[in-house]
């Protein structure tokens, strides 16, 4: 996971979007522990995946696990709170499910973090540019699962109630937006 060192954007600089998201259809949403979806815009500026993977790893809290783009169908994560980091393209993502009507359609792209807690619903709506990718993380030590909402696994989304927050900012370290709510 070697590469070059990561460009971040000064923390008094950075701008932010939070959003808290009603469950629905069996989507917990931030509706258990009331953590807010995330995003951190243009957090970096053109820094390749290996330096995104390698300045996460730094961090302490997470672990890199994956470069993809976004299922195109609603899941969440009931075992793990999840750190996106863009590294190419743009993309709308529906967060909380397409059909709520208190959902979040958000444009991101390059340079972008999205923190996702456990339980959030999302889903890529649209490739903008094409060549959409993200590096998935999440907290040490754990494993993320694949939960869709379906009937009969309510005693998953419960779990997300017991999940322990990040202790440091997965991006800015000892201080940092995720620390502040």
């Amino acid at each position: 996971m070697g590469g070059s060192k990561l460009s971040l954007t000064p923390l008094k600089s950075l701008r932010t979007s939070s959003f808290q998201i009603a469950s629905f259809n069996r989507i917990p949403n931030t509706s258990i522990q009331h953590k807010p979806l995330l995003v951190y815009h243009g957090a970096f500026q053109s820094s390749p995946a290996s330096a995104i993977e390698s300045h996460l790893s730094s961090t302490g809290v997470v672990t890199p696990q994956w470069r993809y783009t976004m299922y195109s169908t609603t899941h969440f994560h009931s075992t793990a709170h999840e750190v996106l980091c863009i590294f190419s393209g743009t993309a709308k993502l529906c967060f909380g499910g397409e059909e709520n009507p208190k959902r979040a359609d958000i444009v991101v792209g390059k340079g972008d973090v999205v923190i996702v807690p456990a339980g959030v619903g999302h889903r890529l709506m649209e490739d903008i540019e094409g060549g959409f990718e993200m590096v998935g993380a999440y907290q040490k030590g754990k494993s993320w699962d694949m939960c869709y909402g379906k009937e009969g696994k309510e005693e998953k989304v419960q779990n997300i109630g017991q999940l322990d927050w990040f202790v440091k900012d997965p991006i800015y370290g000892d201080e940092g937006p995720v620390l502040d709510i």
